[in-house]
C-alpha cells in the first residue's frame, strides 16, 4: 500500500483531507510538532519551520500533500497593522523549500501543494509569502501539482466575528466566493491520485456573492442587529486584498448552509 504524507494535517483543511484519505482506505502519515490521539494514521513528529524530523517523515512515502501554512491573520482571526508590513516565511517559503529538496532526494512520486486563488495580484505580505512558496514548487524538479483554493468559510466567520461589536459594518460590494474546507479536501484528494500533474483547477464556493451580502447572511444567522453599509471598491484594490472569484471547480456547500450548521439554534440578539 502506498503511503501519503500530509503536512498541516491538524489544521481545519488538513483534518478534512486526512478524513478523506482515511475514508478511501489510504495509508496516511501526519507531520506534526507533537503526536496526536487518532489511531487510524501514523504520526511523524517534525517541524517544517526548523526542518526537524522531515527526512524521517518522508521515509517510504509515495505522495506528499503540503497543506501547511502559517498565517498570523488566520490564527488570531483579525488583521493588525503589522500584517500590512510583514508575514513570517519560515513555514511557507523556507519550510516548503527544504521539504521539496528532501522530496527530490527521496524520489517522491507526487508533491501536491495547496495554495490560494488570486496570489498574483494580492498585495498583503502573507499573500506574497504564499506566492513565493508556490513558485518554489513550480520550479522544482519533483513531480508537482498546485491546487489554488478560495479563502475558507471558517476564516470569514472569524473575521466577521471580530467586527460583531460594531453597530455599523462597512462592507465591499465586491463579488467573492469563499469555500468550505470539506469541499476543498474532496478536490485536493481527487487531484492527488488521478495521475494528472501541474496546475490544477481552482476550487471555490458555489455562489458569487458580494462581501456585503455574505456579511448580511452572517449577521442574520447570528441574530445580530447591525446595519451593513455597502461600499464601492475598485477592481484593482479588491484583487489586491484577495477579493476575487475563482475559475474552475466549485464546492457544493453554500455559505448560508454552513452558517445554519454553525449557528443553528443560537441567537445573539445584540
Amino acid at each position: 500500500m502506498t503511503l501519503t504524507l500530509v503536512t498541516g494535517g491538524t489544521g481545519h483543511l488538513g483534518r478534512d483531507i486526512v478524513d478523506r484519505l482515511v475514508g478511501d482506505r489510504r495509508h496516511v502519515r501526519l507531520l506534526a510538532r507533537s503526536a496526536g490521539t487518532r489511531s487510524d494514521v501514523e504520526w511523524a513528529v517534525g517541524d517544517l519551520a526548523t526542518g526537524a524530523g522531515l527526512r524521517e517523515a518522508l521515509h517510504g512515502v509515495d505522495t506528499v500533500i503540503n497543506a501547511a501554512t502559517y498565517s498570523p491573520i488566520a490564527r488570531r482571526g483579525g488583521v493588525r497593522p503589522v500584517d500590512f508590513f510583514k508575514s513570517p516565511a519560515t513555514v511557507d517559503v523556507q519550510g516548503t523549500e527544504r521539504l521539496l529538496s528532501l522530496c527530490e532526494q527521496q524520489c517522491i512520486r507526487h508533491f501536491l501543494h495547496v495554495s490560494i486563488v488570486g496570489l498574483d495580484e494580492a498585495t498583503l505580505p502573507y499573500a506574497r509569502v504564499k506566492l513565493a512558496g508556490e513558485r518554489l514548487v513550480r520550479a522544482s524538479a519533483v513531480s508537482w501539482s498546485v491546487v489554488r483554493a478560495m479563502p475558507f468559510y471558517y476564516l470569514l466567520d472569524r473575521m466577521l466575528a471580530g467586527l460583531a461589536w460594531l453597530p455599523l459594518w462597512p462592507m465591499p460590494m465586491t463579488p467573492f466566493n469563499p469555500v468550505d474546507t470539506s469541499d476543498v479536501a474532496d478536490h485536493v484528494v481527487a487531484c492527488a491520485f488521478d495521475g494528472i500533474r501541474g496546475e490544477r483547477a481552482q476550487i471555490g464556493g458555489p455562489e458569487d456573492l458580494s462581501v456585503a451580502v455574505l456579511a448580511g447572511q452572517y449577521r442574520d444567522a447570528r441574530g445580530l442587529h447591525r446595519k451593513i453599509l455597502p461600499i464601492p471598491m475598485s477592481e484593482t484594490r479588491a484583487r489586491g486584498m484577495g477579493f476575487v472569484v475563482s475559475q474552475g471547480a466549485r464546492g457544493r456547500l453554500a455559505w448560508a448552509d454552513w452558517l445554519q450548521r454553525r449557528y443553528a439554534g443560537s441567537c445573539d440578539e445584540a
